[in-house]
């Protein structure tokens, strides 16, 4: 009788899963381990599969501009080598799984390991088929990642050759410049404005000790966030937060503490960066909001009506329809533990750079001014509540949902009560979200590729 191979069998009920109708409430279970180790955990029998994710406050926003990447490439490097378990930090001891053994042991059970990594977070989630092998052999892998790490240096600099080598290419990217300068302008001398991918000089001088530092300083068992969902009970569930959490470090370091507010722009700032790319790449913003925000709902349902919408969106209308001044045109709230970027970004000719801009600037600073209509409103609130089931038709999304709650410390019927937040927001909560939250006058600009006013003819 053949043995069907766990990667297919996997293959097979990811595909039934998706086609799962979504689920219309949630039951969060959480609790702290005697660790400190944060725990959120939802039981779904549906489909023989657990999911689990662990986070940590590790994300760019953790680095210094010295040592730009360290945090980025610390994440990188769990996966590709572990120590013998009770060894002491160690970066050139020999791992008990190489790179390929981590691997190896993966796709024999049939799991899939992914990594998370932004300003603020860093981590790793886990799928594995919930039978009682194969999820024990893909949870011991994800064990020996997070808390064994083993930076062997010929792969340190290897993977920092690919870094450099990949830094290099992205430097000459217009997109690329467009989004750097534009942090370097919204975020200034705060951790946010460094890149998440780092730079050349900081990443060539890294050495692995440096990295074993940081996992030692920063992947602390009570900074931990642990996300489970699928198939599988309370006591089990509680046995792997242990299993994962336990061999992490005890944190005795204030590092784990959050990165100061970002200060509002004081006045307008652009920069113009001349490029040789075919067209003109534009973004508009200024720091936004928080994740925990008190004005989330406002902002959010506000930003669809205004550019979050696709072709419905009053700068779609304004800029693509009315004008035909560029193919698309978009706006975004990027929220964090603190205020994350507010942006408008497009792509136009560089001789229609100036007038899409100017566009631009007309059309936020009448959103602002006048707000939304009530059929603006109307179609926002319909399509963001009908679109919602769809964010949490599988229990891979849901398992990232489970993460930003635990994480950002938001309420456990966050997802339940989404549909009913969004119906709640009114045309003044928007108006007045905005008036406060966004001011058109002081806004950071970045245009690159297009010309300075200054030096048109």
């Amino acid at each position: 009788m053949s043995r069907t191979h766990p990667c297919a069998l996997m293959l097979l009920l990811v595909l039934a899963l998706l086609a799962q109708p979504a689920r219309a409430a949630l039951e969060v279970q959480n609790w702290t381990t005697p660790g400190g180790t944060r725990v959120l955990f939802v039981e779904s029998r549906a489909l023989p599969i657990v999911d689990v994710s662990i986070e940590f406050p590790a994300g760019s926003s953790r680095d210094e501009p010295a040592v730009s990447r360290l945090a980025n490439l610390t994440l990188q490097m769990l996966r590709l080598g572990s120590r013998a378990r009770g060894e002491p930090h160690a970066p050139t001891a020999d791992p008990a799984l190489t790179e390929d053994e981590v691997a190896l042991r993966l796709a024999d059970v049939g799991a899939q390991l992914s990594s998370t990594f932004d300003v603020d977070r860093a981590g790793y989630s886990l799928r594995t088929l919930s039978s009682a092998r194969e999820r024990a052999q893909a949870l011991d892998v994800l064990a020996a990642v997070v808390q064994r790490p083993a930076f062997p240096p010929e792969v340190v600099a290897r993977e920092k050759e690919r870094v450099i080598a990949g830094l290099r290419e992205a430097a000459v990217k217009p997109n690329v410049v467009a989004q750097r300068a534009f942090a370097q302008l919204v975020f200034g001398e705060h951790p946010y404005a460094l890149r998440l991918t780092g730079e050349l000089e900081s990443v060539a001088a890294l050495q692995p000790e440096q990295l074993a530092q940081f996992h030692r300083t920063h992947y602390l068992r009570d900074r931990a966030v642990i996300s489970i969902i699928g198939d599988l009970d309370r006591s089990e569930a509680e046995r792997i937060a242990h299993a994962l959490s336990d061999g992490l470090p005890l944190g005795e370091s204030e590092a784990g503490d959050p990165p100061p507010s970002v200060a509002s722009l004081a006045e307008p700032v652009q920069r113009y960066i001349a490029h040789d790319a075919a067209q003109a790449h534009v973004i508009v913003g200024a720091p936004g909001m928080r994740r925990s925000d008190p004005d989330y709902f406002p902002l959010l349902v506000g930003n669809y009506i205004l550019g979050g919408g696709g072709f419905n969106s009053r700068l779609t209308v304004q800029v693509r329809e009315r004008r035909g001044l560029t193919y698309s045109v978009y706006s975004a709230f990027y929220p964090y533990l603190r205020e994350g970027a507010f942006a408008i970004s497009l792509q136009t000719r560089k001789d229609q750079a100036d007038e899409a801009l100017n566009v631009v600037r007309d059309t936020l600073a009448r959103f602002v001014s006048e707000g939304p209509t009530e059929a603006e409103l109307d179609g926002a609130r319909q399509h963001l509540v009908g679109a919602f089931p769809l964010r949490i038709d599988s229990n891979r999304k849901l398992l990232d949902y489970l993460a930003v709650i635990g994480y950002y410390g938001l309420p456990m019927d966050w997802l339940d009560r989404f549909p009913e937040r969004v119906s709640e927001v009114t045309l003044a909560q928007i108006r007045d979200a905005f008036r406060r939250r966004v001011d058109p006058a002081r806004m950071a600009t970045v245009v690159v590729g297009g010309t300075p006013p200054s030096a048109q003819p």
